[in-house]
């Protein structure tokens, strides 16, 4: 069965089969979004972003107005959002990273999903977090058949020296927040924090070098979890505005990079 016929037999279309990553069922009310591996952590995976209105070179996604209009219709009409998993294959992307995406296959099942917006990118999920922390990795050398992303994180982000480098330049307010351990729990909270790591994992190979000023800051476990919780993580610029748009930062003084 290919993707076509698929979603033809689940009553839904779209403008162009070629291009189309959002399919509508109008008459049962659902919008149907394809979920990339390479956009999916646990649960959930993020479906459309407004950084995705044009492709790497600057042109207009042929797509996009499209899928813009489905999640509107989940948001305003109440229509049902469900996604089915798709696998991506880079043939077609070139040594410098342009090209288009390609299916290299999918799975014809589809799963109800709750969308959730933070910042310019939208989620679908399932509302349970299924994402474990760096921190919560005690022993990452048990960890072995799809776990690599857990340990790459871990053995960077738990680095000792790298993370005392990391706090002695930023200090331990949180980067996002600005929470201090200290100044709300006195001394048992002193010198408490985490470290988050800021390079994008899949860009980190062997020779990569670890700057602890550019590529580490501290933040809090509440943003750290929220910050972890989407595939790719939340920049903390986003998660900073996001919050601010929220009204979550009314009271509390910006956080400086320095």
């Amino acid at each position: 069965m290919n993707r076509k016929t698929f979603i033809e037999s689940q009553g839904a279309t779209c403008d162009n089969w070629t291009w189309s990553w959002s399919f509508v069922n109008s008459k049962k009310k659902v919008i149907i979004f394809g979920a990339w591996d390479m956009n999916t952590d646990g649960n959930t995976s993020r479906i459309f972003s407004e950084d995705w209105q044009r492709n790497a070179k600057g042109r207009k996604q042929p797509a996009y107005d499209q899928s813009r209009e489905h999640i509107r219709l989940i948001e305003d009409e109440g229509y049902q959002l469900k996604t089915f998993p798709i696998i991506f294959s880079d043939e077609r992307i070139d040594e410098e990273g342009f090209g288009p995406a390609k299916i290299k296959d999918f799975t014809p099942i589809l799963s109800p999903k709750i969308l959730k917006k933070v910042g310019p990118d939208w989620y679908a999920s399932d509302g349970v977090i299924t994402i474990q922390l760096p921190e919560e990795v005690v022993n990452p050398e048990q960890y072995m058949e799809g776990a690599s992303r857990t340990i790459s994180v871990n053995s960077y982000e738990r680095n000792a020296e790298a993370r005392l480098k990391c706090i002695e330049h930023y200090g331990y307010k949180c980067s996002v927040c600005s929470f201090d351990f200290e100044e709300a729990y006195g001394s048992i909270g002193e010198h408490y924090i985490h470290v988050h790591h800021l390079v994008p994992l899949s860009e980190i190979r062997k020779e990569y070098k670890l700057d602890p000023i550019k590529h580490l800051r501290p933040v809090c476990p509440n943003c750290h979890a929220i910050i972890h919780r989407t595939q790719p993580a939340l920049s903390i610029d986003q998660l900073r505005q996001h919050m601010i748009a929220k009204n979550k930062l009314s009271k509390v003084k910006p956080w400086s990079s320095h």
